[in-house]
């Protein structure tokens, strides 16, 4: 029996749709321990960062009380951009019977390609975190020492670049804890998760986990982990490109954000021109930073 184009979808849509969703949620999403996820409904988002009061003045008996003015500072823009794949099946391969194999392969094929992409788009926001060509709302690189404020610049970045080791974290600690807000206001930030590549895990272990101090022969505590510092530990993620470079997530509110326009969705035709039976992939987002003070990092040595 011959079956035709109209027939070939709807019989082997819902099973390709069923395949697609199993093979996509087959991959960790690693972009989850980076970003926080809010929906969208139009093109792009804007969140406009105001600079706060400065401290509270004291009021003489009898005179006005003083006001202060909550400039804004910058605006953070996320562009969705649509990402989208297709694959399809010749007339031919339709006729001699190969469809059932090739779509299975093909379709596990999409699926990770797209889960793929999402996972590059979302770490490459740290892989270019000290690259200037990438700047946010105020202008800056995302981990920089001089991001300009209305109290000065401050910085979520080393003075001098380190590798991961007892020190540089330690310091990097100090620094998170030292930040303020736009009017020089300390908010006692905390450095919460550690995000690192692959290649700096046994460092990570190491640090976080022994009870004593790391490649020494004293017995001194081991500061970081009896403090109870970074208190979410440390996430490797397989997506960073600079291998000695390191970061550490905050509790700042409004940090790193990951905008979901449209959630993954699939389709599938036929095509009266070529007789081919087409099936894509397609969903649109965006990834991007508000607030700087969210993250915290170095490029290594």
């Amino acid at each position: 029996m011959v079956i035709s184009r109209m027939q070939l979808v709807k019989e082997l849509e819902p099973g390709l749709n069923a395949l697609f969703g199993l093979e996509y949620d087959r991959y960790e999403n690693q972009t989850a321990e980076i970003f926080s996820s809010e929906s969208s409904d139009r093109a792009f988002e804007e969140e406009v960062m105001l600079g706060g009061f400065a401290n509270a003045g004291v009021k003489p008996e009898g005179q006005g009380v003083s006001y202060d003015d909550a400039q804004e500072t910058y605006t953070a823009r996320y562009t969705n951009e649509t990402i989208a794949l297709a694959f399809s099946l010749t007339e031919e391969a339709v006729e001699d019977n190969l469809y059932d194999k090739l779509s299975t392969r093909y379709t596990k094929a999409l699926a990770r390609s797209m889960a793929n992409t999402k996972q590059v788009k979302g770490a490459n926001i740290l892989n270019r975190a000290f690259n200037t060509s990438y700047l946010g709302g105020d202008a800056k690189a995302l981990c920089v020492t001089d991001h300009t404020t209305l109290s000065g610049d401050q910085k979520n970045a080393l003075s001098t670049a380190a590798d991961l080791n007892e020190t540089s974290l330690e310091q990097a600690l100090i620094d998170i804890a030292d930040m303020k807000d736009e009017r020089g206001l300390k908010i006692a930030l905390r450095g919460m998760k550690m995000l690192i590549p692959v290649n700096l895990q046994f460092v990570a272990e190491r640090l976080m986990k022994s009870a004593g101090r790391v490649g020494t022969a004293d017995n001194d505590v081991n500061a970081i982990k009896s403090m109870g510092m970074v208190p979410e530990g440390y996430v490797v993620n397989n997506f960073l490109t600079d291998t000695d470079a390191w970061f550490i997530k905050t509790d700042a509110p409004n940090g790193l954000k990951h905008f979901t326009r449209a959630p993954i969705r699939t389709a599938m035709e036929g095509d009266f021109d070529t007789g081919n039976v087409r099936y894509k992939a397609r969903e649109r987002y965006s990834f991007g930073w508000s607030d700087w003070r969210g993250i915290f990092g170095s490029p290594g040595a």
